[in-house]
């Protein structure tokens, strides 16, 4: 099976967002009855406009940074940050003097009631005779071995 790319980022974002919304461009990545992926793109002084829907989604930051609205809630959100956008509740995002992009992960539902008919039957089960089948919680990672010229020791993380 050949691997699939999709391609997103500059030059394949068109204008996205519900009414109200400026300065915001964006492009779906996946999208099908189990949710949506998308990355989008805010200028400077853009803004997604308040709004609502029945499906649970994550916003998260990957560039720069500004703020988002949830519920009665506001708060700043920067690179690295994650926002919890709950089904059914008013939310929003922004920015000041900054740009961001941030990549929204759109689960369809309120909640994963409906991943079990999705989901169902998808994992073939184990019986007692398989030779597979292995105790909960068995395993571990495998040790990375200790390569000084791709560990650069100021930084405390390998490259």
């Amino acid at each position: 099976m050949p691997i699939e790319v999709r391609r997103f980022g500059v030059g394949f974002r068109r204008p996205e967002g519900p009414p109200g919304t400026h300065g915001l461009t964006g492009q779906v990545i996946h999208s099908d009855r189990r949710g949506l992926i998308s990355e989008l793109a805010f200028t400077r002084g853009g803004a997604i406009a308040p709004h609502d829907n029945p499906n649970t989604t994550w916003f998260c930051v990957i560039e720069g940074g500004g703020w988002v609205v949830v519920g009665d809630e506001r708060r700043r959100v920067a690179a690295g940050e994650a926002v919890l956008w709950p089904a059914g509740v008013t939310h929003a995002a922004w920015t000041d003097h900054t740009e961001m992009r941030a990549i929204v992960v759109e689960f369809a539902g309120a909640d994963d009631s409906t991943l079990g008919s999705i989901l169902e039957g998808a994992a073939r089960r184990l019986g007692p005779g398989d030779a597979r089948q292995v105790a909960r919680g068995e395993g571990h990672l495998v040790e990375r071995p200790d390569h000084p010229d791709r560990q650069d020791r100021t930084q405390g993380e390998p490259r």
